[in-house]
């Protein structure tokens, strides 16, 4: 699936093709009929998925000074030099107007570079560093993305360092989950096509699961025929198994526990929260349920099975002022807050405790790292109910957060839960 980068040659003046990396023409001016005559920069290059390449469309150029965009179609653009992508001027106005999306149209630098992809020989996901982009005869198509370090190293203007050879991935091999989720929203995960992700084994769909982002995750996993979803979360490990259920729709999930056994929806609700844990048992007909619960009730339960995801949790940088906003907007269950929790931003680890009494007599710019309290008693999701119990009873709080064994907050519980 991957190719170096001698798999197409560098062109010299008057070749055939050029060749050139996305990272290398983000920002470079743009001027109309001449090098010198610069009217901008370039904001993003847009092409038109389709088979088998995408194909440019046009560029977007942004100015200074607050003026709004242009978007010049690719028909308009003359020439790329080493200083300057020169185009014609407009025919009858003054500039040309400015970038409205349409669709099927896909735009690399809003939704392709930093994007996820799930690599077919590694099954493992890899990320959009660079696009590699093949010009010839006044047309430009999409001919790989890379995925090494130095299509990292270029995006940020540190090509000088690049050392090693660059890994492509052809096109053919990239595709969006569909044209919609690549051009529409943040949703946009790229992967293999929807018919090559059914093909993969579960264990291998769970792995690459795993490694995902919330959202890339979510993307990947609503593709997935019911009976290749429910084969893939009994074999996901435990926090994506809460993630995934946590973002599932109550039509979807129903449809997944249709593919289940009485006795792996046990496996799996025991590793669930209590809160969604109902959920989905209100799914089941009473006979399915009835027998779930007897099954989850031969075993002792653990903070993990009892924990609410009824919580707030925010960056360390955030202000008390902007806390207090979020819990106003956020409007959660009055009687299960009584803590702010204080994690990082990209993996929810759980960094420290801000007590809600604590932070409405804060200064309104204090951060919250100046705020918490760390280190932070919490409990293992692993831990037994009557473990749980005596913690309550040693520190006679009314709430504990629940993490894994790396630390990721999971949830919380409360002395009520316990005792339930």
């Amino acid at each position: 699936m991957t190719a170096t980068n001698g798999s197409l040659h560098p062109t010299t003046h008057g070749a055939e093709y050029e060749l050139h990396f996305f990272s290398a023409l983000l920002d470079r001016p743009v001027a109309v009929s001449r090098p010198d005559l610069k009217i901008g920069t370039l904001d993003d290059l847009v092409f038109k998925v389709a088979e088998p390449f995408p194909e440019a469309v046009g560029i977007v150029v942004a100015h200074k000074r607050g003026l709004p965009n242009e978007f010049i179609p690719w028909e308009r653009v003359t020439r790329i030099d080493p200083h300057a992508i020169v185009v014609m001027p407009p025919d009858h106005a003054e500039r040309y107007p400015s970038f409205v999306d349409q669709p099927g149209w896909l735009l690399l630098n809003e939704h392709l570079i930093g994007r996820t992809i799930l690599d077919m020989d590694g099954r493992k996901v890899e990320l959009v560093n660079d696009v590699h982009l093949l010009a010839s005869h006044g047309r430009m198509i999409v001919a790989h993305v890379d995925v090494s370090l130095n299509g990292f190293l270029r995006k940020w203007g540190l090509g000088l360092l690049a050392f090693g050879k660059d890994r492509l991935i052809s096109w053919s091999y990239v595709q969006p989950l569909s044209i919609e989720d690549a051009t529409s929203s943040d949703k946009v995960s790229l992967s293999l096509a929807r018919e090559q992700l059914q093909e993969l084994p579960s264990e291998d769909l769970a792995d690459a699961l795993e490694e995902l982002s919330g959202r890339e995750q979510e993307a990947m996993f609503s593709v997935l025929e019911p009976e290749k979803a429910a084969d893939t979360l009994l074999e996901t490990e435990p926090r994506a198994q809460r993630q995934i259920v946590a973002d599932l729709p109550p039509d979807r999930a129903k449809e997944i526990l249709s593919e289940m056994s009485v006795g792996e929806i046990a496996d799996l609700l025991s590793a669930l929260p209590h809160d969604d844990r109902t959920e989905l048992l209100a799914h089941l007909s009473p006979e399915e349920s009835q027998r779930v619960r007897h099954i989850l009730g031969t075993h002792e339960a653990t903070a993990g099975s009892l924990l609410s995801q009824q919580f707030v949790a925010l960056p360390k940088q955030v202000t008390a002022g902007e806390a207090i906003r979020t819990l106003r907007e956020r409007a959660p269950d009055p009687d299960s807050i009584s803590y702010l929790y204080v994690v990082t931003e990209t993996n929810q680890v759980l960094l420290g405790v801000v007590d809600l009494r604590e932070l409405v007599l804060a200064r309104e710019s204090a951060t919250l790292e100046e705020l918490m309290v760390s280190p932070v008693v919490s409990v293992d999701s692993e831990l037994g109910e009557q473990d749980v119990a005596e913690l309550f009873e040693k520190y006679n709080w009314r709430m504990f957060p629940v993490v894994d064994a790396s630390d990721h907050l999971l949830g919380v519980i409360g002395y009520k839960d316990v005792r339930r």
